[in-house]
Formats: structure tokens, sequence, C-alpha cells
């Protein structure tokens, strides 16, 4: 397909909201292949008073916020935890106004049980062995458990919280994006020499990869093509392509932009809530609107968005291992229906994908969906017609979890009702693979490797923490019994459907959390505010 076009165009922002809006919105910076995650700690005690925000002005000198107005040669982003804000110095009433999960961390018991981390008072298997090495360490408001939920607890002892607490307390997450790795060390070493006078410390580092084959895929460790699957944005007038027009509304994908910026319309058409702080000269001063609906309030949110981040270890040489074993354990007992199963051929249908991004679909020739007039993998597809059992893409695979698209109607007239229900809850996507390429996958050369999730999204309850909990680890997804995402959940079961009726092999943990936290991508008014603490 030489003659193919380069690709779909891709979407960006209107002016002004371009140079409002961080890059990483937008690109992810796709084009600088070489990255650091810089994980930062606010080393003073208490809450400063004034000059809160000096570390982040002292960073704007060396490595400037990037914004989405279009390519640069280098970039930068920076994000911040709810307890990273409140020891800058942001004043309660502001804090208030953040959305209740960013409040309380990701760390809170109830959000570790409902992501598949922690239940009664232990780190399950999804977790590193001994727990996660970083998190904000967000203090516990056992406000939650005062008077008014007094009619339902007898004894209100019994539900106060005690602090799920990380080794190493982050504050504050600054990505650099360079061209490669001898520029990238040097500008990290630059920011830390800059922080230092701040008393801001570097506590943990990623090094962090992007690099596209010529078809541009990126691979994650496993081997597989990574990000095929997106959403697509849209706001007449606010969300263009390249010559300027209203980029189109997707049908499969489309969702409205206040899915991933605040202060736009969502897809339950209102304003996406984000946090706002009294009116002041220096709130307007650092270009902070007044809020359309709260008088003598600024909209600290506008264009600026809720980052989820979660350090994932992948255990390469398991994974392939065990697929191999998976593939001999079916070739011994059904020698004779079982010759064209192989470790790859079950590792797809753990994904859901082929190892270049196409969808595993019956009735084709090939196995998998075709590539598109792009030649990439093609994303624009339903499952209920194609594929409603799962005799290709199997019920339970990730990719089938992560976004079950239109599958999950339970008659035909359901389908348009069901897709929309599940481009309700997605998330934009925005992480890169860390540590070194394994050299042979089955073997174990001992060094840490992974994916550093990151996505973004307005409501994070609605949109990253029901696709973990509802979709991901629910064990009675799509009519499936005891059985949880094959690739992200703890070991158990994977039914593959197959004549003459289904397989069902075991697949064990090789995806580790090792450290996560929620926080908060200000857009670029709201960097100079708070800068200016």
């Amino acid at each position: 397909m030489s003659g193919a076009p380069k690709g779909p165009p891709s979407w960006k922002l209107a002016p002004p909201h371009d140079t409002l809006t961080q890059g990483m919105v937008v690109s992810g910076f796709a084009s600088l292949p070489t990255g650091r995650a810089l994980f930062l700690q606010f080393c003073w005690d208490g809450v400063r008073q004034k000059g809160g925000g000096d570390w982040l002005a002292a960073v704007q000198a060396v490595a400037p916020i990037t914004d989405a107005d279009g390519k640069d040669e280098r970039a930068a982003s920076i994000a911040l935890t709810w307890e990273g804000l409140r020891k800058m110095g942001l004043d309660k009433s502001t804090l208030a106004s953040f959305d209740r999960p960013f409040q309380e961390g990701m760390f809170q018991e109830d959000r570790l049980r409902r992501l598949g981390d922690r239940r009664e008072g232990k780190w399950l298997s999804p977790v590193i062995p001994g727990g996660p090495k970083w998190s904000g360490n967000t203090p516990v408001d056992n406000k939650g458990c005062g008077m008014a939920d007094a009619h339902a607890f007898d004894d209100l002892d019994q539900v106060r919280e005690t602090m799920v607490e990380t080794p190493i307390t982050v504050h504050a997450l600054l990505m650099l994006y360079e061209k490669d790795e001898e520029t990238a060390e040097a500008w990290c070493a630059t920011v830390s020499d800059a922080l230092k006078p701040h008393d801001v410390q570097v506590v943990y580092g990623l090094p962090l990869d992007l690099r596209p084959d010529p078809r541009g895929i990126a691979r994650e460790h496993f081997g597989f093509a990574d990000g095929v699957s997106q959403p697509a944005p849209y706001e007449p007038g606010t969300v263009i392509i390249k010559s300027g027009e209203d980029y189109p509304h997707d049908y499969w994908n489309g969702v409205p932009l206040g899915e991933v910026l605040m202060g736009h319309v969502n897809g339950h058409h209102e304003v996406a809530l984000g946090p706002v702080v009294a009116d002041s000269e220096a709130g307007r001063k650092a270009g902070l609107p007044a809020h359309p609906r709260g008088e003598g309030f600024l909209d600290l949110g506008l264009d600026g968005s809720y980052m989820v981040v979660r350090e994932l270890k992948q255990d390469v040489a398991a994974f392939w291992n065990s697929m191999d074993a998976a593939a001999a354990r079916i070739n011994q007992r059904d020698p004779e229906h079982s010759g064209h199963i192989t470790a790859e051929w079950i590792a797809n249908r753990v994904i859901g994908r082929d190892l270049d991004g196409n969808l595993l679909c019956p009735n084709s020739k090939t196995g998998v969906l075709p590539v598109d007039k792009y030649d990439q993998p093609d994303n624009d597809f339903l499952f209920y017609d194609r594929d409603r059992l799962g005799h290709g893409c199997p019920l339970g695979s990730h990719v089938r979890r992560g976004n079950p698209r239109d599958g999950l109607a339970p008659k035909p007239s359901d389908k348009q009702t069901l897709l929309d229900a599940a481009n309700n809850h997605r998330i934009l996507r925005r992480g890169r693979k860390y540590g070194p390429d394994i050299l042979e996958k089955r073997v174990d050369d001992g060094k840490d490797r992974g994916l550093l999730f990151i996505c973004l999204n307005t409501d994070i309850t609605r949109q990253f923490e029901f696709v973990q909990q509802t979709w991901m680890l629910n064990p009675n997804f799509a009519f499936l019994y005891d059985e949880v995402d094959p690739l992200l959940g703890p070991k158990g079961m994977l039914t593959i459907p197959e004549k003459p009726l289904r397989r069902i092999i075991e697949v064990d943990t090789f995806v580790q959390m090792a450290g996560g936290e929620y926080f908060f991508l200000p857009s670029m008014p709201a960097i100079r505010y708070l800068a200016s603490l």
C-alpha cells in the first residue's frame, strides 16, 4: 500500500485554546522519542505561606512548559498532586473545589479496592511484592466519616481510615521530552540544579521511550502495538484539523472535548467541572478567566485535566514462557485439533489484537481485521454484528474489556445506546514505556521495564475508575463467570471460544503496579497562577 495517504487528519485545538492548554494533551510529543519522568517532592515542612510557587517559576526558566500550538524541538509537561498543591499554599476553598478522587488520592482505601490493588489491608498480586514504591501519600481526611454519615454506622470509630503510605512521596511530576538520550540527561541535570535552591528534590525518575516503526506503530515491551485505539475529541469551533475546519465527529470513537478538558461540554451535555479560585489581581494577571457560573471566582480548571499515572512493571520473559506452556498443554491434550495453536496465538487472544495491532476477527482469511486505507490497524469497527460471541476477539480479552463499544448490547436495538454509553467512559492515553528493550523475550535479564501508564480525563470516577473496576476487573463482564482482565488482573482463567466449543486457559500475573497517583494537569494560565503563590 505504498500509495496510501500518510495518515488520517490529526486533531488540534483552535486559538486561543491551543496556547492555553499543555501540549501533551493534543500530541503526547510523539515526534520526540526520548523522555524523562521526574517525580518531585517538596521537602519543606507544612504549608508555605509565601513563595510556594517559586520552584515552579524556576522550572519555567529552564524547562518552559509546552503549550499545544504546534511542534517544538523539545517539550515539557507538569502535573501536581492534591497534597503538592496544599503544600504550595493553595487556599482551602480552592482545594475543596477539586474532584473528590483527586482530593483523596489513588491510595485511599476504597479507591485501592476498586482498582484491584489492595483489599483487607493486604496488597494483591497485581502489585509488586512489598507494595508500591511511590504515591502522593495524601493525608487521610476522616471528615468523610463525620456526622453526615452517622446514620449509616453504629460506631464511627470502626470506619475511620488508616493512611496507606509508600516509601517515596511525590508532589509533582515533571516530564521532559527530547530527541536523544544525551540531551535528555543534560536537561535533567539542569532542572535538578534549578530546583535545589527551592527545597524541591527529584526523588525518583524513569527513562521514557517512544520509537514508532516506519508505519508509525509503537510497541510495548511484550511486543504488541500500543496506543492503537484512542478517543477522538470534538467540539465545533474548538477542535480542528490542520486546514482550520472542524474536526469531524468520529462515529466509532468520537467523544466531546469535555471528556478530556475541563470547562468544555462532556458526554452528558454538561460543562466538565474543574477547580475555582477566588477572584484576585494575581489570578487575573495570570490569565485566569472569570468563572462563567461562579460570581467572584476565577476558573482554575479551564483547559486543564486530571491525569492518572500508574507505573506498570512488565515481566516479559514470564509472559512468553507462560504462553509457551499454555500452547504446549493444549497441543498435548488435543493434538488432533490444535496444530494452529502457538504461544503467539494465545498471546493474541489475551490482548485481543495481533502483534501489529490488528483486531482479531472471525470469518476473515487472515483472522484479523484488514488495515485501513492509511495502512494502519483499523479502529473503525463495532463488535455486535461482527463478533458478538467473541469467536475472533474473546469477550474477556484486554482490548474488548478496555473498550467494549457496542458489544455489551443485549439486543440489536440497543447497539447505539451501548456504543454511546461506552464512549462516555473513554480515556485519552499519553503513556510511554520505560526501561530497556529485552534482547531475548523468553530470557529474564533482571532489568526493570514496563509502561508508565498516563491517561487524561475530567471525571476520574466515571472514566478511569469505571474502566478499571467495571470492565477490566469485573469477574462477570459480558456473560463471563469468575474471569478478570488477563493482562492487568490477578492470576485466573481466560475463555477462548473455538470450535467445537471453547478453550479455557490459565493466565498468571505479568503486569504489576509499582506506583501511582492522581494528578492535576493545569492549563498554562493556571501554571502561571500557581507559580505566583
